[in-house]
């Protein structure tokens, strides 16, 4: 295929834009460390700079666009790991970066992925010269992706997903997505919806392997802060509501003083999905008049906390194992669901509202099996819950049916190691060469 072929005139447009942006980077970057979304150490990576080396050897670049992404492709990271490859793992949030620091340490170098402007991308695919790339899910940049295609850097879109929302707003550019996932040598998918949307809009090789977030492993938890937290709230209800967006802790708020009518020492724990929301969380919920404590402020629950804000990072896994029913946050909003597998391999039941695009085939198949309940409104998420606290069988049924779910959709890593292992030996069989 040629690499130096007319682009469409939408990337062509794309482009001259884009480099002409370059001088407002900095304003950018300025705007978003005032938000907290960027590392003052590490502003230079999203120009491309990097005070790294580039290791020698054979190097795998991989991208995710965040947490989830991220946490994704564990179980490929570790098979790559250990088989000797040097890993370039890049993200776009400080989140993300501060999960790779805990969960990945010593096994990749991450880089804040460059903003996608010609010169920052050149800078960025000069310094690294990966061997393969590949992207997770749908994080697709056009310059990046046009500047792995001149250097002829094999690309694999791994995991792949295509919304409800977005796919018809690809067919509006069809000449330009098909443009760029032409690029791609293989698109590994998540399912068969996903396939079709893919090859439709100009996958050359699509492969179906499942969703990776299938196979993740149940996240860690810190063993003396989960005693802490057992000891403060022994002998209470407890429920978790996970990765919590805009508009939903009200409404997890109001369920839980329903339940209080009946659960007077019920414990409500709301994790934000974006922690630095965390005060003005717990500010609404005090002004609704629930007592409430926030983590960040090294506080603990107290008898008379009704609301606890877990408002830090990468501490899921100590909340997961402390409750038995974990409402997923994004799906009373329109949001498109968060991904409820990791509550489910610690044992929890699902709660979700409707909005679960995101994730609709997991969700489709949860929901029938009886593994995760459907709820509407606010009145349906306290009634659901209120049943599950009085009836352990009943919940356990439904914890039953959702591992049974996992079990039987797993299996993408292996097809996803797979699916890539034929580029995975070419530039093995290079690096034996040299």
């Amino acid at each position: 295929m040629p690499s130096r072929r007319r682009l469409p005139l939408t990337l062509q447009a794309y482009r001259r834009l884009s480099a002409a942006a370059t001088p407002f980077a900095g304003a950018i970057i300025k705007r978003r460390l005032k938000k907290n979304k960027e590392d003052p150490a590490r502003t230079g990576e999203r120009r491309g700079f990097s005070s790294l080396e580039r290791p020698a050897g054979p190097l795998v670049w991989i991208h995710g666009a965040s947490v989830g992404e991220v946490l994704a492709v564990g179980g490929l990271i570790d098979d790559l790991y250990m088989r000797g490859f040097q890993i370039l793992l890049t993200s776009g949030t400080a989140t993300s970066a501060a999960v790779v620091a805990s969960r990945f340490s010593g096994k990749v170098i991450h880089q804040y992925i460059p903003y996608d402007v010609p010169r920052f991308v050149a800078r960025f695919l000069d310094h690294w010269q990966p061997d393969l790339a590949l992207f997770v899910e749908s994080d697709l940049w056009p310059n990046l992706i046009l500047g792995c295609g001149r250097r002829r850097v094999p690309m694999v879109l791994i995991n792949g997903r295509m919304s409800q929302r977005s796919f018809p707003r690809w067919q509006r550019l069809s000449v330009t997505i098909r443009e760029l996932l032409g690029r791609f040598d293989l698109c590994v998918v998540q399912s068969e919806t996903d396939a079709s949307r893919f090859s439709a809009l100009g996958g050359r090789d699509v492969v179906i392997a499942g969703n990776l977030k299938l196979d993740v492993n149940a996240p860690p938890a810190n063993r003396e802060r989960l005693e802490q937290l057992r000891s403060v709230t022994h002998g209470r209800p407890v429920v978790v509501a996970a990765s919590t967006h805009p508009g939903e802790e009200e409404l997890i708020a109001a369920a839980h003083v329903r339940l209080a009518e009946t659960y007077p020492s019920l414990l409500t724990i709301i994790v934000p999905r974006h922690p630095a929301r965390g005060p003005e969380v717990a500010q609404m919920i005090a002004d609704g008049g629930c007592e409430v404590a926030l983590r960040s402020h090294g506080e603990l629950p107290s008898a008379d906390t009704e609301i606890y804000v877990a408002d830090t990072m990468g501490e899921l896994g100590l909340f997961y194992r402390l409750s038995p029913i974990v409402f997923m946050g994004g799906s009373l909003v329109e949001h498109g669901g968060q991904n409820p597998i990791e509550a489910i391999k610690l044992g929890a039941a699902i709660v979700h509202g409707p909005h679960v695009f995101n994730f609709t085939d997991l969700y489709r198949a949860l929901d029938h099996s009886g593994g995760a309940l459907n709820v509407a409104d606010v009145e349906a998420l306290a009634e659901r819950i209120g049943v599950w606290l009085g009836d352990e069988g009943a919940r356990q049924d439904s914890v039953m049916a959702a591992e049974g779910v996992v079990r039987d959709m797993g299996g993408a890593l292996r097809k996803t190691l797979s699916a890539i292992q034929p580029y995975l030996m070419q530039i093995e069989l290079g690096a034996h060469d040299a």
